[in-house]
């Protein structure tokens, strides 16, 4: 079984995320694909779906909005998973947040078994467009990497359980 574990980000923290997911998975001895969602264009071998994307203005990422539109179809009765990275305090960590809009579209148009919220990372050191607003929030106290890390890999550690369960021996 082939799991597609996907993402967007522009700052590398959901990059990281889909990371300790992909790596938890594979110790769990399940095939998974790890890649940026603008870099996905066959999906025909995936056998499952982790997708996730960091939250911007309340916003998924416009590479897995794309992804969703472009690939939703091929997923139709396969096991998909949505996770996202975004709030900047513990929130995340505190119990169920209900998802954005762009969130609950995913998970309408791909029959998601589940959406999860991650803390987010948002550091002075980022560049582009996102560095400007992250050096902003930094002199006021609001930046910082607010991912929980075990929390992630817990998941992953569930999710790759429920697959390896459908799985046929």
């Amino acid at each position: 079984m082939v799991v597609l574990v996907t993402y967007g980000s522009t700052g590398g923290g959901t990059a990281e995320i889909a990371g300790w997911i992909a790596e938890e998975m594979r110790n769990t001895g399940l095939e998974v694909r790890l890649s940026p969602a603008a870099d996905v264009s066959n999906v025909e071998r995936c056998d499952a779906l982790v997708l996730g994307s960091a939250v911007y203005a309340a916003g998924w990422h416009p590479d897995v909005r794309r992804f969703v539109r472009r690939h939703a179809g091929a997923f139709a009765g396969k096991p998909v998973w949505l996770f996202s990275s975004g709030p900047l305090d513990t929130s995340a960590d505190d119990g169920p947040l209900t998802p954005g809009h762009h969130a609950q579209e995913a998970s309408h148009e791909l029959h998601a078994r589940e959406h999860v919220t991650f803390g987010g990372r948002m550091t002075a050191e980022a560049r582009g467009w996102l560095g400007f607003l992250a050096r902003r929030m930094a002199r006021t106290g609001q930046a910082g990497d607010f991912r929980n890390p075990q929390r992630v890999r817990a998941w992953a550690r569930e999710i790759a359980a429920q697959i390896r369960a459908a799985s046929p021996a």
